[in-house]
């Protein structure tokens, strides 16, 4: 974890974030998933007080490591991380802009937890998220 500073405060501040997509469609296949990374640098370039450490993906939801400035609510960040990803997709591919009802891409909510000691053993989870869709008799190096 960094030690990062504003004008006024230092803060040492990571949150393990994950949210699905709307009814967990599976949605998010390799090549969504490139468009979604993307989107999520776009945003991050966008707010300064953001910093994605890491993110992998299921086919239904998101899971994600960020630092956010303590001035900036979290449920903030996730909306704003939320909307442009869904605007992203949506503008990308003819088959989710089908789908969406008029309410995004996304569920409503999201689970957010502080992290601290088990930094590394989140990152671990983060990195083989994509691993843990896979069906038990999938053939290694297919998806």
């Amino acid at each position: 974890m960094r030690i990062l500073r504003l004008n006024h405060s230092v803060y040492q501040l990571e949150y393990h974030l994950v949210w699905g997509t709307k009814y967990r469609v599976k949605i998010l296949k390799p090549y969504v998933k490139k468009k979604l990374l993307e989107s999520f640098q776009k945003t991050e370039f966008l707010y300064p007080t953001l910093h994605i450490a890491k993110v992998n993906t299921g086919e239904d939801h998101v899971h994600m490591l960020v630092e956010i400035a303590p001035s900036v609510s979290i449920a903030a960040m996730v909306q704003k991380l939320k909307a442009h990803s869904s605007t992203e997709l949506k503008r990308s591919f003819k088959f989710i802009r089908d789908m969406d009802d008029g309410s995004g891409v996304w569920s409503v909510g999201y689970f957010v937890s502080s992290v601290g000691l088990n930094e590394k053993q989140i990152q671990r989870y983060i990195d083989n998220q994509d691993k843990h869709d896979r069906p038990k008799n999938a053939r290694l190096g297919f998806s």
